[in-house]
């Protein structure tokens, strides 16, 4: 690592130093539904077609917008509705209009399934600001990961309908595993020429459906990700970045436009389906700190959030003594399983390589 990557890590720490004392909220998570209408190999969080939980009312998530909008009225917090797949309920313009009058910016991740032209004027006149759809490798690898023949051709055509709406700020997200991992120079091919600006990898976290399906990448793999991304950056034809999974030692600075910072519990908060209050929709580990319908949610937001935002708890197991824990802190709390171990080190693996 390079003085200037030392010294960019550093004005990192300290701005994630401020974070913690002021947390103001940017990015509220509801998820809207557990019901989905695909069945994919790597979900972390095991939706169903037909799920146990009902969708949640707007009506009972909407106080917590009311509550967020009376403390923070001048600040324009993203609502991103996530399921499941949100487009399965059929009342998501609704929400999402609702949303928007309530003076939110609105946005959502999707799986595309049901996105088209229609769809997507429906979704921008309803305040639809932002969206992210999944496009999982080349055909055969998307369709595998997918289980669905027809997934492929309806998230590739999503491409030319959100292209073809204006006003809309979006991107494409990929699962890097093991089987797919040596299309990305094709697959980067094809989505640049589709017309694709902004593109995120991200790689397997060990939860839910995807705990025991093998795609996690290798030690040699995951450098080799590293790799194209910090290539496919330099190049500046498509803006790639790794998401938000951890900490990366010596590729900080590369492999995003931002240091990495695990902003759960700092300016994200999520509400889940059964109205439990945490810090974001990836961590699926047992990290709730209160309940909407039994708790005011911006007194939770202010007051419960300490395992959030003090993380010395987490210096235990491989962080215990590591070098890179002032710049870490623990990794992503999504990486950490319901007795607080940490299930996977990006940074280690990379050293393993």
């Amino acid at each position: 690592m390079n003085q200037l990557q030392k010294i960019i890590l550093e004005e990192a720490y300290w701005r994630r130093e401020r974070l913690k004392l002021t947390h103001p909220l940017n990015q509220l998570f509801w998820e809207c539904t557990l019901r989905c209408n695909l069945a994919c190999r790597h979900c972390g969080s095991d939706c169903l077609a037909v799920a146990d939980a009902p969708d949640m009312p707007f009506d009972d998530f909407a106080p917590v917008l009311d509550s967020v909008r009376s403390h923070q009225p001048r600040q324009r917090t993203y609502v991103w509705t996530v399921g499941g797949e949100p487009l399965v309920r059929e009342d998501i313009a609704e929400c999402g209009r609702k949303i928007t009058e309530k003076g939110f910016l609105w946005g959502m991740v999707s799986n595309a399934m049901l996105i088209d032209r229609a769809m997507m004027r429906y979704l921008a006149d309803a305040g639809l600001r932002s969206i992210a759809i999944d496009i999982d490798g080349l055909r055969d690898e998307h369709t595998w990961l997918r289980r669905n023949p027809a997934s492929f051709d309806r998230a590739y055509d999503a491409i030319g309908a959100l292209r073809d709406t204006p006003g809309i700020v979006w991107d494409v997200i990929t699962c890097v595993h093991p089987g797919n991992i040596a299309s990305l120079p094709e697959l980067r091919r094809m989505l640049i020429e589709a017309g694709v600006r902004k593109w995120r990898c991200f790689t397997i976290v060990p939860m839910g459906r995807a705990k025991d399906s093998g795609m996690s990448l290798s030690p040699a793999q995951m450098r080799s990700l590293m790799d194209f991304i910090a290539r496919t950056r330099a190049e500046g034809k498509i803006s790639l970045s790794y998401a938000c999974e951890g900490f990366l030692g010596d590729y900080e600075g590369r492999a995003r436009g931002s240091i990495y910072t695990c902003i759960a519990g700092l300016t994200v908060a999520s509400v889940r389906a059964n109205g439990d209050i945490s810090g974001c929709l990836s961590i699926r580990s047992q990290y709730s700190q209160g309940n909407i319908y039994r708790d005011d949610f911006w007194d939770v937001w202010q007051n419960r959030f300490r395992p959030f935002r003090d993380r010395e708890w987490m210096r235990k197991g491989q962080c215990a003594d590591c070098e890179m824990w002032r710049h870490c802190e623990g990794n992503g709390f999504h990486l950490r399983d319901d007795d607080g171990e940490l299930m996977l080190c990006h940074l280690h693996t990379l050293k393993e390589a």
